[in-house]
This record gives structure tokens, C-alpha cells and sequence, in this order.
């Protein structure tokens, strides 16, 4: 039985692209020559194509697809990921095979490029949508691992948390082993440490996990010797959760494998499409916003002396710092009146925002209130230093004064608006925003930074918030 996430599926996904691109491809050959011309696409002389094209562009396709991880099991367990990595996968390989063109047959037809184009992205990502929707229906299961966990404690239990959430992939946990855990509602110990090897025998294991605490890391090399001979994968967790900003990984540093605490939760494709719909987005706007940045300019310097562009120093993805760009809204040095706005809320939390701050200039509190002296943020996009959407850079004041796991918020580019933004604005105290941005990051996708950008201007409209 096939069975998803499996090297066979893989294979197979391969084979039905290459099929698929080159089925793509004659037919936009058969049906260009009956397709309304458009003047700026018309090729006055339609030539014959060489046999070899039919070749090479099926095969770079695949090529492409193969690069990208576009058939790594690992990279598709959820269908926006697919998605995403898929489209990525084709905009390169249509790069590739503009270049390919360019290089060896200029008189191929753009208006018939074009058209292979639009075809093969239906088909290569429509064929994905169907297969998703028919293993659903028929509930085909995917191939069984079980997992044994060797601690029970915090770390094991959100391994277990995570084994349980993707028990769709085929992940089976069959319970752990702990020398002082017992079974609970929550873990089912079925077992002590030195049982591993008895119970990998009875049980099939596929998969071990030792998540023990750090003060059991002596019991990871017996457990490694009483297991070399078992036929399982082994794995290892280190207790070091509470000290990643957002996720750890494993990396190869010049030989020696590292634990990576400081990982961005965006993998490379999330962050090459993130990166390209922040330039064509911020490009569009900034041409439509220049007529609105040069009366805003003008407002200000009528308004009050001082600078009209405001600079501050805020902190970025991974604890960069950063300059970001404003229209001033305050009076100059506002910085050293800080004290006179901030203060501590009855639970001891810091609220360094209050409604009628003095501070705000008559231009600025319209600016404010509209989100318009936030335009200039445009420019820190196209540096790189922001994102569009994202969490909101803060103050490095203010940073050193969070607790530990509201770091986790600068695993993300910070961006001009947000989810937080959206949903309250600056209504809610600090450590509700950090609880938004942790949402943000945790569910990220593409779909939500479009709703996230279309919701704002509802938000700024209605005002509520700003301030």
C-alpha cells in the first residue's frame, strides 16, 4: 500500500511531475497557435521546436523541484507548507527555463512560455491538491513508527505532546521510561531505563527518544551501548528548551555537530517568500505614499522645531539593533520624558504607554492616530531591517526588562504591523503583545500576513487604540 511521507510517495511524486511538466508543455505547444494574440507577446514567425527542448524542460523542472526539498517528507507534513514550497519551486524552475531560452533559443515564443507556464503550475499543484483530498477520504494511513521515550519529564512530555500531534504522519508513541515517574493521566510509563533494550525487542520499536534531565546525561551513553545492536533509530533532546529563542537544531560546525539555540522559526522558504512579497508590497506603496510623505513633511516642520524624520534605535530579529525611521509626533528629546508616561499596573507589569501623553505634538497626534508617522518603515523593509508583518521592534530598554520567554518573540523578522497590532493595538498591556507575537510566529504563513495586512487598514480607520 502507498502511504504518505514515504520514500515511494516521494518517488512517485517525482515521476508524476516529470510526466506532468512535459504533458504541460505539448499541450501549451497544441493550443498556442489558437489563442487570441496579445500585441506584445505575438511572435511574428512561430518556429519548430527542437526535440531536445521536449527534454531538458521536464527534467530541470524536476531538478529544480529536487533542490528545493520539494519531495522531502519532512518539509510537507502540512498542506500551506506544501503549497508554499511548491510555488517557490516553481517561480526558480520558470527562472531557469527563461534563462535556459535565453541562452540556447531566443526565438522561442513568450506568449507559448507563458502558456506552459500557467498550465504546469495548475497541474503540478493541483495534482497535490487531489492527492491530499483522496488519502484523506479514504483514510489511507501513513507507515507506523513507534516511538519509545526514555524520561517522562518535562522535555519527554513535550516530545510525547508533539509525537500525539502528528500521529496523522504515523507517529506512535507506546510510552516511556523513568527510573522515578510513574504513569499519570498524562504519561504512561511502562517501565525503568535499563528495561530499553527488553522493551525495543517486545514492542518493535522503530524510533527511541531519550529526553532525560541534565541531571541524568550520565545514562545517555549506557543506554547508547545497551541499544547499538537493536535495529532503531535513536535520537537525542537536550534539556535546553527554556534556553532556545524559538527552536533548536543540530548544525554541522566545521565537523563537530552544535546545538543551534538561536534558529529563525522561518525555514528558507518562508523567508525567501516573506522577503519577496515584502519588496513588491513596500515598492507599490512607497510610490503611492511619496505625494503623502511630502505633505506630512511639510506638516511637521510648520507644526514644531525639531527634526521632521525621527531615528531610533529598536531591536531586531535575533536581538539586532537597528535604527527605525518615524515622522516625528513628539517634542524634541521626548526620549528623557519617558519617566513622566511610564509605570507599573497593579501586577507589577510595565505599561510605558498612556492615552493625552504629553509629549505629542498637535501633527503628531493625528499622525499617530492615523498610523501615518509609521510610513517611513517602508525604507527599513527594503533595508531589510523590518518585514511588512510581524512583531512590533521594540525599545532595548524595554527588552532588558522581559522575562526569559518573551525573547521568543525576536525569532521572527519585527515588522510594521502585526497580529497584536490587529487585535488591540496599544490598548493591551506588554505581556499580552508578547502572547500575540508568540501566536504569530507559532501559526505563521503567508495566508496570514495578507490577512494581517488587509486587516490593518480597518484597524487604523476605526482608531481604536492608537495612541
Amino acid at each position: 500500500m502507498l502511504r504518505r511521507f514515504s520514500i515511494n510517495y516521494a518517488v512517485l511524486s517525482c515521476l508524476t511531475d516529470l510526466v506532468l511538466t512535459f504533458f504541460a508543455f505539448v499541450l501549451a505547444v497544441t493550443v498556442r497557435p489558437n489563442l487570441p494574440e496579445i500585441p506584445f507577446l505575438v511572435t511574428v514567425n512561430e518556429v519548430e521546436l527542437p526535440l531536445w527542448i521536449f527534454v531538458v524542460i521536464p527534467v530541470s523542472w524536476v531538478l529544480v523541484f529536487l533542490v528545493a526539498s520539494v519531495y522531502d517528507p519532512r518539509r510537507n507534513y502540512k498542506f500551506v507548507d506544501e503549497i508554499q514550497l511548491v510555488t517557490v519551486a516553481i517561480i526558480l524552475a520558470a527562472l531557469l527555463s527563461a534563462g535556459l531560452f535565453f541562452l540556447t533559443f531566443r526565438e522561442f515564443s513568450r506568449y507559448l512560455f507563458i502558456t506552459f507556464i500557467l498550465f504546469n503550475s495548475v497541474v503540478l499543484l493541483g495534482w497535490r491538491v487531489i492527492a491530499r483530498i483522496i488519502f484523506r477520504m479514504v483514510h489511507m494511513p501513513a507507515a507506523e513508527k513507534r516511538v519509545l521515550i526514555v524520561g517522562a519529564g518535562e522535555v519527554g512530555r513535550r516530545v510525547g505532546d508533539m509525537i500525539h500531534e502528528y500521529s496523522w504522519t504515523g507517529l506512535s508513541l507506546v510510552g516511556y521510561l523513568d527510573d522515578t515517574l510513574k504513569t499519570t493521566d498524562e504519561v504512561t510509563v511502562i517501565g525503568r531505563i535499563e528495561d530499553a533494550p527488553t522493551v525495543v525487542n517486545h514492542e518493535a520499536i522503530n524510533d527511541v527518544v531519550i529526553a532525560l534531565p541534565q541531571e541524568a546525561y550520565g545514562r545517555v551513553n549506557e543506554l547508547v551501548v545497551a541499544l547499538r545492536d537493536a535495529p532503531v533509530n535513536m535520537r537525542v533532546v537536550p534539556d535546553y528548551f527554556s534556553l532556545a529563542l524559538f527552536q533548536a537544531t543540530v548544525d554541522d560546525f566545521g565537523g563537530v555537530p552544535m546545538i543551534s539555540l538561536r534558529d529563525p522559526a522561518l525555514n528558507d522558504v518562508q523567508r525567501f517568500v516573506k522577503r519577496l512579497f515584502d519588496l513588491v508590497i513596500a515598492g507599490v506603496s512607497l510610490l503611492l505614499m511619496l505625494p503623502v510623505m511630502g505633505i506630512i513633511a511639510l506638516a511637521i516642520r510648520l507644526d514644531s522645531p525639531g527634526p521632521i524624520i525621527y531615528r531610533q534605535k529598536r531591536v531586531g530579529e535575533n536581538g539586532r539593533l537597528f535604527d527605525m525611521y518615524k515622522f516625528r509626533s513628539m517634542v524634541v528629546d521626548a526620549d528623557k520624558l519617558q519617566h513622566k508616561v511610564s509605570r507599573i499596573d497593579e501586577k507589577g507589569r510595565l505599561t510605558f504607554k498612556r492615552r493625552n501623553d504629553p509629549r505629542i505634538t498637535r501633527i503628531g497626534r493625528i499622525l499617530r492616530r492615523t498610523s501615518l508617522d509609521e510610513i517611513l518603515q517602508l525604507f527599513n523593509v527594503f533595508r531589510g531591517d523590518m518585514s511588512l508583518v510581524g512583531p512590533r521592534p521594540e525599545l532595548p530598554w524595554l527588552v532588558s526588562q522581559y522575562e526569559p520567554w518573551q525573547h521568543k518573540r525576536f525569532a521572527v523578522p519585527q515588522g510594521i504591523t502585526g497580529w497584536w497590532q490587529v487585535n488591540g493595538r496599544s490598548d493591551k498591556p506588554l505581556h499580552l503583545h508578547t502572547e500575540d507575537d508568540l501566536y504569530y510566529i507559532q501559526n505563521y504563513s503567508l495566508w496570514m500576513d495578507f490577512y494581517i495586512l488587509i486587516k490593518t487598514p480597518i484597524v487604523v480607520v476605526r482608531g481604536r487604540g492608537a495612541f
